[in-house]
């Protein structure tokens, strides 16, 4: 390991460390009780008005709340749920599925606060756009504009390795790995097509999103049911599995059980976050945008988003990879799997022929692909919040240009630096949250 990576990884270890993981839970937790469930109550609520009602008619806004819901999961369906869940049973045992969970369950409370603030503060700009985030519920909630000020720094230099140059890498190896394309090559070709939407802002990329998203889940959500199928039998031992080493601790991780523990569940909410970015606060900015008259009906939509995310993809990435035996599988050069190669290893021995590793390689380009144009969009208004509107043209340049960049990076590299500026975000919008904590009870008494 490089002097470089060791000073990352050391970083991450603070970073990361019990008072962060206790602040993510804790607040969603907090979340919870002060809003009675609601995550529980109103889920199915909040599926409604996204996927039934999809548009509130006459409300101020630039996008639905479908196509909100859509470019929310098309920043957040990425790697995470491939590459990220895989490696985090790689390095923290099956237990850390267990802690991918809680971190969901709690992050749904988290992620409807986020919108919903997200939405109170917002602004509306001399163009007629509408920005909002938690740099605005920040700095005008709270008054505390420095802190506002650092939360649109870190977003907007996080999407450079979240939403960008962890996204491109992954999709350089799938490609090459399953079709022999270099991975300059991919970058460059990704570089153009990400470029092509985001020029035309939120609406052009909450219409490439409503395209995709839908299709690129559903297909892959398929093709996992297909291997749990297959494998239905060995279904409730990976459970039981998963559950037991949550606490106990997992014997092919090494070390002993404490040890494994603390990395199942420092690994499990890392790329729980990673996955969901639930107390990121980077799915209020696009909440903001979305088209409706009271802050907590688009909350509702919001919070669907880490269920369908953490809870549903997450899962069937996570039980494809116990079910099969593929988190034990080494590969040619004699260490252990890990990332989108683990997966890629699962769905191949779960499902026929060549099948496995197609849906995996063409789900993970796809998934990276919308999470390039997502984050694109949180990055530049965060950028543009320090900016202004004039910087967006060459934010937009420098993000595409990462692009290329993140898929010839060492992978290494690339996953500690997002997960160190995950955590970083973290920070200032969970303490900005639990101080409007009154401001998010009283908005969501009539909801």
């Amino acid at each position: 390991m490089t002097g470089f990576a060791s000073s990352i990884e050391k970083i991450n270890s603070w970073v990361w460390g019990p008072p962060t993981l206790v602040l993510i839970i804790g607040t969603g937790l907090i979340l919870t009780v002060a809003l009675r469930g609601l995550q529980f109550r109103l889920l199915w609520r909040g599926l409604y008005l996204a996927f039934v009602v999809r548009r509130e008619k006459g409300a101020q806004g630039d996008v639905s709340h479908f196509q909100a819901l859509m470019t929310a999961l098309a920043a957040t369906v990425g790697t995470g749920n491939i590459a990220g869940v895989a490696t985090a049973i790689a390095l923290g045992g099956p237990g850390a599925l267990f802690w991918m969970w809680v971190t969901g369950l709690v992050g749904m409370a988290t992620k409807y606060a986020e919108a919903l603030l997200g939405v109170k503060y917002r602004k509306v700009e001399p163009d007629g756009s509408l920005s909002g985030g938690p740099m605005y519920y920040i700095s005008q909630g709270l008054g505390m504009r420095r802190m506002g000020a650092l939360y649109a720094f870190l977003a907007s230099v996080s999407a450079f390795g979240i939403g960008n140059m962890v996204q491109s890498h992954s999709v350089a190896d799938a490609l090459r790995d399953s079709f022999g394309v270099p991975p300059l090559a991919s970058g460059l070709v990704l570089a153009a097509v990400t470029g092509l939407v985001i020029l035309g802002g939120i609406k052009s990329i909450a219409r490439a999103s409503c395209a995709m998203v839908p299709v690129m889940i559903v297909v892959y959500v398929l093709g996992g049911l297909g291997v749990l199928i297959l494998k239905a039998e060995m279904i409730l031992p990976a459970l039981k599995m998963v559950f037991r080493d949550a606490f106990a601790g997992s014997s092919v991780a090494g070390g002993f059980g404490g040890a494994t523990v603390m990395l199942a569940v420092r690994y499990g909410v890392a790329r729980g976050v990673f996955s969901n970015e639930s107390g990121l606060g980077s799915g209020a900015i696009v909440a903001a945008a979305a088209q409706t008259s009271r802050p907590a009906v688009q909350a509702l939509v919001s919070m669907t988003q880490t269920f369908l995310d953490t809870l549903v993809v997450c899962t069937i990435t996570g039980l494809a990879i116990l079910v099969t035996g593929a988190w034990t599988f080494t590969g040619t050069d004699g260490r252990a799997l890990t990332g989108a190669p683990l997966t890629s290893a699962a769905f191949s021995a779960g499902l026929p022929g060549q099948w496995g590793g197609t849906v995996v390689a063409v789900g993970l380009v796809l998934f990276a692909y919308s999470t390039l144009i997502g984050w694109a969009y949180y990055g530049e208004k965060s950028f543009a919040y320090l900016a202004g509107p004039k910087s967006v043209v060459p934010y937009r340049a420098a993000f595409c240009l990462c692009v290329c960049l993140g898929a010839v990076t060492e992978l290494t590299n690339v996953w500690n630096l997002a997960d160190l500026t995950n955590g970083l975000m973290a920070l200032p919008n969970l303490l900005g949250i639990l101080g409007l904590l009154g401001v998010i009870a009283r908005e969501s008494r009539d909801v």
